[in-house]
Formats: C-alpha cells, structure tokens, sequence
C-alpha cells in the first residue's frame, strides 16, 4: 500500500478500517505484539511480516528534517527556527514550512516528523525555547495546527511535542511540575488540543517530566483529555528513554523509544502473562500502531517508486525574512539606500547560528551568513569585516576547502575506528570535521576512533585549534601531541555528551597555505551512555591577545564607513536542548562592542542572532535593531533583503521581550527538591507582564515595518446560527498612511477586568495578517471561537455571562480600538 492508497483507504468507513486493523492485531501472539511496541533501533520501529507492516522511520524535524543518520553526505534543509516562524504570525507560512518538512521527509525514507514543538515561553531563560513559537497559547495553538495539517497532507505524520508541561531543561528527567487545572487546560494544553482536534494529529510525544509527581509516560493526562475528550486515535510515542518502567504500559503510552533494548519487551510478555497488565491494553497499542501504519503507507505496503522531491532553499530564505522583527529604525535608517560603504563586525556575521543545538539540529549543504549575504546583495558597497567580540565559548569546525585526506589527496578527512585488537572496523571519508552520530556509531569491542586530515589555514599567526567531545583525546599535529585532555559532562542527560560535549584547546602558530597533519585520537572505552551514539569535533576558536583591540579595531573601521552593522547573539553554550539559560545577558564582550560602534558611527544597526529573548542594555544608543532568530541556511540573504530594503520586516513578537532581567515576572526554571511550581498560574508572558504592571523593552505583537497604518474603525457582531463555534465576528478598518505597500498583523484581545473568575489582564483571541498598497484603507476581518471566552472551572469550559471588552491593534500595549460585547 502507497501513500496515495493510503488516502483513499483512509477516506472510507472509519468503522471498516479499524475492524480491519484489529483483525491483524489479534492475529498476533503476544510476543509478536510487544515487539511492536519498542523501537527496533534508534530511529525506526519493527517490521512484522505476519502483519504485512513494514519499519517505520522516525525523524527529529522542527526546522528541517535529518533522516536516520546525521551526516553531511547527506545534508537536510535547514529553515529558520520555530520563534522566527512564529514571529510572521502566519498559519498559511507555517502550512507550507509543514508541507517543506514532508517533502524532506519522503525525500529521506521518514514516515513521521517529530514536531512540532509546541510548548511555551513560560520564562525568557527556558534553554530551547528557539524550537518552540510563543508565550502565548492561541498563537502557539494557530501556528502548531498549520504546521500539523501541512506535514500531514503529505501522508506522513506530525508529532507534536513535548507534552505535557515540559517548558524548561533543568532537570527535565525527573522533574515534577506543580499546576493548578486551570493553566493547565487553558494554558499549557490548548496547544495540543487544537492539534489534535483541528490538526488531526496521528502521533504525541509525551515528555521526561512528571506532572504532580507521576512522570508523563505513565499520566492519566494521556487519556483524558488526549483520548477521552479530543478523540485523538493516534500513537503516543515516548521521548527517547522516557518509558522507564511496566507502570507506562498500562498507560496510554504507546511506544517506547529506541530500542531495541527498553523496560518492556520481555518483561512486559511476563507480565501480561502474570495478569500484571491487561493483555487489552497491549493489543489496543497494536491497534494504533497499525492505524498509524496505514496513514503512513506502511501496511501492506509496495516499494514507494514517487521521485525524491528536490527541495528549493528559497522558501528558507522567505521564512526568515517574513519572521524578521524590526524593534528600533530611528530616522528612518532603514532601508538601506545603497551606502558606499558598510562596516560589519560581531562573531555571529561570519559564523551565524541558523539552529538551535539539540534533537532540532539539521546538516545543511551550505550557509549563507550576514556577511556573504551583504557583499552578495550590494556588489557596489564596500563591505569590511572585523571580528569585535569573541562570541563562541566552544570551537567552530574547519572550513572543508582548508582540508584534505591525506590518503586520497582530495577534500575531507579520514576517520577510522579501531577494535581493541588494532583492526580497522570502519574506514571512511568524510566532509565536516564535525561529526555525530546517533545510533549508527560501530559497536562492539572497539578501542580508539581515529581523526586525520591536512589542514592549510587560511590565515597566518596564533589560534586555539582542539577538540569538542567527551572522553579522553590526543591532538597532535604532524606528528607531535600538542592537546591531550579528557573532557566530561555533569548531569545524566545524554543529549549533552552527544550534542553539546565540551571543548579543550590549545594556542598554535600556523602559518597560511602550509599544510599541517591533524590527527585525533580518541579512546571509545566508557563512551556515550546511549549504544551508538557519539559526537566529537575537531576545530578552532580565534586565539585573543586583547579584546580591548578587537573592539577599538571594529570601531576604527566603523568610524571611516557610512553605515555599521553589528551582528550580535547567543552560542551553543547559551541556547540548546539539555539546560536552561542562566542569564539574559549576551555572551562575551559584545555589549562592549555594540557601544563602541555606536559611539563611533551613529549610524549603527544591531542585528540580534538569537532564538529568544537576550538584554539589550544599548538598545536607545543604536538607530535599528533587528530580531532575527537562527535564521536558516538563507540567513544572510534574507537579512540583506530585508537591511536593503527589497523585503517587508514583516515580523511581529511573538515573545515580550524585557528590558531588565530583574523586571521579568515568571523567569523560574529550577525545580527545587524536584518539584517547578506554576505558581503563576495562566499568568505567563505578556500576561504576567500586564499583571505586574512591569514595561518591557517590547511588548509582545510588537513590530515596526517601513510603512505605517492608522487603524480608523472596530466593529463586532454576533455571527449567524451557522458557525456554533463561533462567538463573534470582528472588522478592523485600517489604512496604509505611508510611502510603500505594507503588511500589517492585525491583534484582537479580549478582557473582563469584573469576571468572578482569574482571567488575564487581557488576552489574544485572534489575529491577521493583511498586505495593504500605499495610501490604501483596507477591511479586515477576524472570527473570535467561543473558546476564546470561556473559562476553565472543575466541571470543564464554560461561559460566563456578561459584557466582555473587544480592542484591536499592532499589539498588546498598543490598542487604538475597542468595542463592548454581551454574551
């Protein structure tokens, strides 16, 4: 059965099907059907030749889909990350950024895409809050359905994750999260309620932490309201080594991830055998399984023979520069207008993060960095570069031009794993000296892994040139051991050994064009704690003598250019999956370098390369800032199209982002004795924010444009009978008052300052995006759902009566309109 049988089996009797589909589980034995439920390896699930099922291939894709392996051989389109997706606060985008990781995904033999992440920005330090979109619930919810429907009408499935209540990395294994029903099902739940009600989701994954006190593998939370009240059919599939006991199977837990090793498998055939847990339970599992088979093509299924798609990376660059949010353009400095010369400085220009570090990390074929992206876009512009501020606290691979095998003479480097005898257990070529690999590492007796290349820098004098892995290593260098260190992790999570090691270096004096003979060597005995799997780097950082002059270098050059840029932002160490962010500070000395700059050009624009909220102490000593997120590969041709003028900043925030750290009124991420308390209760966010009466730097919606809008009129009515779901109707009346044609996102909230019950100051209940021509008036209109104004109580959702108060604008602390209504 194809994906495009798929379809049309799908589309008959509901009832037939799962006939059918108990059929083939019952036909099972109890042994075949608890195979089923743990992962044959890392990233794929049993085939059953009784049941006609096929392997299914699981991939991690929130921005780009990397297939089974991470390899450079065979590179992954990298797209923006989730916050820049968010911040164009458009579901027909997110739609087609779905539909792109669906193409990947068949293009790489993956039948399910483990995303959308859709947890929430409860607090600025949350450490992978670039994989997730928003503070706030209904944008979340909208942005996370689209994504959804996208993948999914491509016949593979959606995943979206983590749930529940896992908005934060401290601890992420055992800890237990302490929240009142109401967030719960109005807040943190929304999200996946919308994705499985109007998403349709066939797959959840359910998350490391406990929610009070029993961890989600196991929480009644996966049936009700998952099952019970938003009818979702589909496979709860673990986050990797999430299951951890029997207890999970007689859960709604589904699938245990990897395998093929797990807590179930044989000791959960004893125990169905013991009358421990129902042999029901297993073969509704099964069921589901199978269901989730036929949506993927994957019973009875004939060889898939439809042409890999060829994936175009301009739809990276799209993404990122409708998600661009412009915060500061004082006296109108952008765009650009063709200045004779640009000075750009900040680490990040020439080595940017397009992605977040973690499970959402792609390979991609190139980058394109602000840098490339500027001097490509404005031929006749002097563009000059210098470093300013070191950013990176780890090492930046090695370009592959400036590397050669030595045993072939061409691009690349020799890798080789040795057994504990000195026999070569693989022998290959690879072209990136930053190498990982998840599940599919050699196994075995094995000794020593095995790094040579030669290396020609391309500049002449010092660098810090070493190692990022953990374990015991030896660098030497034609011939000569120069670095040996053995590096370590504390915690027990196994993504930071893998994705995240740390770095040792040491100064060398190299000099360009002379090849030099790297070799690594590193002992494989006591590696990584998941069989399989391993990540190590060979590169470099620069070697500083004074940051003082790196900074007065970059102003100098400054000084003598029409125009700055500085591009600032975060590294590996700050934002990634595995821990938590413990400041909102930039890294490094680049504040120091942006004031500098600033003082020494007026004309300075600060580029923010982050994927969430950092401190912006200079930001009113700057003319424009603009928030860009990890970017995708298109990074540095999106900003220039946007920087020159050629493109909209059609971005808006998705995220308040503060001034002061000392200002933010939920920043918590540390569980204490195990427990993280949602004492805030639906008050995250913007919420929080207008509950404490605290000015941030900007407000949450905020956004500027190269245009400006005069929104003249609100009008709301109560629909027809037609739409039940639907509350009112509401139409926004705004006029381009500018020079150029313009987007606008048009935000409706709602408020009750006298309800009986806790609500927000005011919340998002609906938004749109709309493109007006100079000079134009334009109506828009936006459907507010019933949900948006109900509240949850120990009964379930309900209205209360009365007056609610309807204002619309640009964004949250900006709303020129308003309107009564009685409901």
């Amino acid at each position: 059965m194809t994906r495009s049988d798929t379809k049309s089996m799908i589309g008959t009797d509901p009832a037939a099907l799962a006939e059918q589909v108990a059929e083939i589980a019952h036909s099972l034995t109890l042994e075949q059907q608890v195979r089923l439920l743990t992962g044959a390896d890392m990233w794929s699930t049993h085939a059953e030749p009784a049941a006609g099922l096929r392997s299914m291939v699981l991939s991690d894709g929130p921005s780009g889909v990397r297939g089974q392996i991470w390899d450079e051989r065979d590179p992954s389109l990298n797209l923006p990350s989730a916050t820049a997706l968010s911040a164009a606060w458009d579901p027909e985008l997110a739609y087609r950024y779905g539909q792109i990781a669906a193409a990947e995904a068949i293009r790489k033999g993956v039948d399910v895409v483990l995303g959308p992440t859709i947890n929430l920005h409860r607090s600025p330090l949350g450490g992978r809050h670039f994989e997730a979109y928003s503070e706030d619930p209904l944008l979340t919810a909208e942005i996370g359905t689209a994504f959804v429907r996208g993948v999914q009408s491509a016949g593979i499935a959606a995943c979206p994750k983590h749930y529940i209540a896992n908005d934060f990395e401290t601890e992420r294994f055992t800890a237990s999260v302490e929240v009142s029903d109401q967030a719960l099902h109005e807040v943190y739940l929304a999200p996946f309620e919308r994705a499985v009600r109007d998403g349709g989701a066939w797959t959840v994954m359910s998350s490391y932490n406990a929610v009070r006190g029993v961890t989600m593998s196991e929480n009644d939370l996966l049936r009700s309201p998952l099952c019970q009240e938003w009818g979702f059919d589909g496979v709860v599939i673990s986050d990797w080594t999430a299951v951890r006991s029997l207890a999970a199977a007689k859960a709604r837990q589904d699938l245990a991830m990897p395998g093929p090793n797990g807590p179930w498998g044989e000791a959960l055939v004893a125990a169905v055998r013991a009358g421990e847990v129902p042999a029901e339970a297993i073969e509704e599992k099964v069921r589901r399984l199978l269901l989730l088979a036929v949506r993927v093509g994957a019973l009875d299924a004939e060889p898939d023979d439809r042409p890999r798609p060829i994936i175009d990376a301009g739809f990276a660059r799209e993404v990122e520069a409708r998600g661009i949010v412009l915060v500061r353009n004082a006296g109108g400095l952008l765009p650009l207008r063709a200045p004779a010369s640009i000075a750009v400085s900040g680490q990040n220009a020439e080595l940017p993060r397009t992605q977040g570090g973690g499970s959402a990390t792609v390979v991609p074929s190139e980058v394109i960095s602000p840098l490339t992206g500027l001097r490509q876009a404005l031929p006749a512009t002097v563009v000059s570069y210098h470093l300013g501020a070191v950013v990176q606290s780890g090492i930046a691979e090695l370009p592959l031009d400036c590397l050669t095998d030595p045993e072939t003479g061409s691009a690349g480097l020799r890798v080789r794993f040795r057994d504990t005898a000195g026999n070569v257990v693989l022998d290959e070529v690879r072209f990136a000296s930053a190498l990982v690999w998840l599940g599919n590492a050699p196994e075995g007796d094995l000794d020593t892994l095995e790094i040579t290349t030669d290396y020609r820098p391309p500049v002449s004098g010092p660098v810090e040139l070493g190692f990022a892995v953990v374990g015991l290593t030896v660098l030497s260098i034609d011939g000569t051991n120069v670095l040996a260190a053995e590096n370590d992790v504390a915690g027990h999570d196994p993504a930071t050994a893998v994705l995240s090691p740390p770095a040792s270096t040491t100064v060398v004096d190299l000099q360009a064009g002379r090849s030099y003979r790297l070799r690594l060597e590193h002992s494989l005995s006591g590696r990584s704690r998941l069989p399989g799997t391993l990540g190590i780097t060979l590169g470099s950082r620069p070697a500083v003598a004074s940051e003082d002059a790196l900074i007065a270098e970059a102003a100098e050059a400054a000084r003598e250019a029409e125009v700055a840029v500085v591009v600032v932002g975060t590294n590996s160490e700050v934002e990634s999956e595995g821990f938590d962010r413990t400041s909102l500070a930039l890294p490094g000395r680049q504040d120091d370098l942006v004031r500098a700059v600033a003082a020494a050009n007026p004309r300075t624009v600060v580029v923010v390369n982050s994927g969430s909220p950092v401190a912006m102490p200079w930001r009113s000593e700057v003319q424009a800032v603009l928030l860009t997120w990890f970017g995708g590969q298109e990074f540095g041709r999106a900003l220039a199209d946007v920087l020159s003028g050629a493109v909209e900043p059609g971005g808006r925030l998705p995220t308040t982002w503060p001034g002061e750290e000392a200002d933010v009124p939920v920043i918590d991420v540390q569980p204490v004795d195990g427990v993280l308390r949602y004492d805030e209760g639906i008050h995250i966010g913007y919420r929080a924010w207008l509950r404490a009466g605290t000015e941030p730097a900007y407000p949450f919606g905020f956004g500027l444009g190269y245009t400006s809008f005069e929104y003249e009129s609100l009008a709301v009515a109560r629909p027809g009978a037609g739409d039940p779901d639907c509350a009112a109707e509401v139409s926004v009346r705004l006029r381009n008052t500018g020079q150029r044609a313009g987007r606008e996102v048009v935000q409706v909230y709602l408020s009750r300052p006298e309800s009986a019950h806790d609500r927000p100051v005011r919340w998002l209940a609906g938004f749109a995006g709309v493109e007006v021509p100079a000079g134009e008036t334009v109506t828009v209109s936006i459907a507010l759902p019933r949900r948006a104004f109900e509240h949850w109580q120990q009964d379930g959702w309900a209205l209360e009566p009365g007056g609610f108060t309807v204002e619309a604008g640009p964004h949250v602390a900006s709303l020129p309109l308003r309107a009564e209504l009685a409901l």
